[in-house]
């Protein structure tokens, strides 16, 4: 497909951004950030021959770690020991990004529920139930709030 931007043109047309190549989170414990995100959420991490060339350094050397989320989007971790909290308060959130949220089918929302339940960590909001659809939100590690939602049933 020919992208219809034009060095004539200063905006890129619908259809020349393709998707999302990657998000990029900055973490203070890589460790409980890697648990979180591999282990509790199901991510998948990439190891090995898996890790982008420009990365394979980083990740080896404990700094980065790289998950791909199921739609194929890459989430990155970057370690920095020396990150502050958003805010002391919870309640108030980041200035420029709210949430991640992840769709689950409407049968494992429940589930879904528990599992965040059952790894204590702190829900911010819900379950609720939306004409949209169900949505849990709850903190990563770093206190980067993550949302679990799904279609109505």
């Amino acid at each position: 497909m020919q992208s219809s931007f034009s060095s004539l043109s200063n905006v890129l047309a619908p259809g020349d951004l393709r998707r999302v190549h990657h998000i990029a989170l900055n973490v203070k414990d890589m460790q409980a950030s890697r648990h979180f995100y591999g282990t509790i959420l199901g991510l998948h991490e990439l190891t090995g021959e898996e890790v982008p060339t420009t990365l394979k350094e980083l990740v080896a050397q404990g700094k980065v770690a790289n998950f791909v989320t199921p739609d194929g989007t890459i989430l990155d971790l970057f370690w920095q020991p020396e990150l502050l909290p958003p805010d002391p308060d919870p309640e108030r959130t980041f200035t420029r990004a709210y949430h991640l949220a992840f769709d689950i089918d409407p049968q494992l929302f429940d589930a879904a529920v528990e599992v965040i339940k059952q790894n204590h960590l702190e829900i911010a909001h819900g379950p609720v139930t939306r004409p949209t659809g169900r949505g849990v939100y709850f903190y990563d590690p770093d206190g980067f709030m993550i949302e679990i939602r799904c279609d109505p049933e």
